[in-house]
């Protein structure tokens, strides 16, 4: 039986509303990136007042925050889930092809990474470089097996295949090979899979 206190109903309205603003600003970071997005449209998104949005978020940093520890915390779920029998590389694969899924369906917030406010802002945050440093370990756990089992070169550092496989997923090369209509989004992700695995030879 569950000891959890039960949430009042204006509790869960919160809650559902915070949900709601952070899949707006999902939608928006993935359309058009942090500078562009403003929180006028977030409010405008999710139906609501600005004043009502600052209640909930202070800053677009914040909201920025949240939305990158809600695609954290879905990625480990993500990771955690995956069949431990698998070897090491199809588990790595299958992080990448379900990143580049969710970016397919402009699910992936993209954030520049030059931004001072926004850094500072997420660094400064314990929920964010907690779910962070969980990834990360999860990651490089499955990299140093990977590398164990042959699958990836032993001279190369964990943290460089690490950073390689989260630049591929935000890869500008996905949206440049769907401009032309030439290749289907299933042939996009195989590419982006194989260049990244296996290398160009």
């Amino acid at each position: 039986m569950s000891t959890e206190p039960k949430l009042s109903f204006k509790q869960q309205q919160l809650i559902v509303r915070e949900n709601a603003i952070v899949d707006a600003t999902n939608n928006l970071l993935a359309k058009k990136g942090f500078d562009l997005m403003t929180m006028d449209e977030v409010a405008a998104e999710v139906g609501i007042a600005k004043a009502s949005l600052y209640k909930h978020f202070p800053s677009k940093e914040a909201l920025a925050a949240a939305a990158m520890i809600r695609l954290l915390e879905n990625t480990l779920a993500f990771v955690r889930g995956l069949a431990a029998d698998q070897p090491a590389i199809s588990q790595l694969k299958n992080v990448l092809q379900w990143a580049l899924e969710i970016r397919m369906k402009g699910g992936l917030p993209t954030l520049p990474a030059e931004n001072t406010s926004l850094r500072d802002a997420l660094l400064n945050n314990p929920r964010y470089i907690s779910r962070l440093m969980d990834l990360n370990e999860l990651m490089g756990e499955l990299i140093e097996k990977a590398k164990a089992e042959g699958s990836i070169r032993k001279d190369l550092p964990t943290e460089v295949v690490l950073f390689t496989v989260y630049a591929r997923s935000c890869d500008p090369t996905l949206d440049y090979l769907r401009m032309g209509d030439q290749y289907s989004d299933d042939q996009v992700i195989h590419f982006l899979l194989t260049t990244c695995f296996d290398g160009l030879h």
